[in-house]
C-alpha cells in the first residue's frame, strides 16, 4: 500500500482520469474512521471501495491527482 496515496486521499485529494471520467476520492464523512471507504466514480456508477483497494487501483492504473467536475480539486 502506498502510504503517500493513503495520506493524499485522507487529505481530500482526488485521483482520477478526467478523459475517461473515472475518479477515486475519500468523502469527508469517512475521514478518521477505522475502516474508511473511498468512492470509485465512473460515468455509469458510484461504488464504495476500501482504501486499500483504492490505492491498488491508483497504483495499477497510474491515476494522478486531478480536478473533479463537481467537487473541484479536493473532496472536502
Amino acid at each position: 500500500m502506498s502510504r503517500i496515496h493513503a495520506e493524499h486521499l485522507q487529505a481530500g485529494y482526488i485521483f482520477g482520469d478526467p478523459h475517461n471520467q473515472e475518479y477515486i476520492y475519500l468523502p469527508p464523512g469517512e475521514v478518521g474512521t477505522d475502516s474508511p471507504l473511498c468512492i470509485l466514480e465512473t460515468p455509469t456508477k458510484r461504488e464504495d471501495i476500501s482504501i486499500d483497494k483504492a490505492i491498488h487501483i491508483i497504483d495499477t492504473l497510474s491515476l494522478r491527482r486531478c480536478s473533479h467536475p463537481i467537487l473541484g480539486k479536493k473532496s472536502f
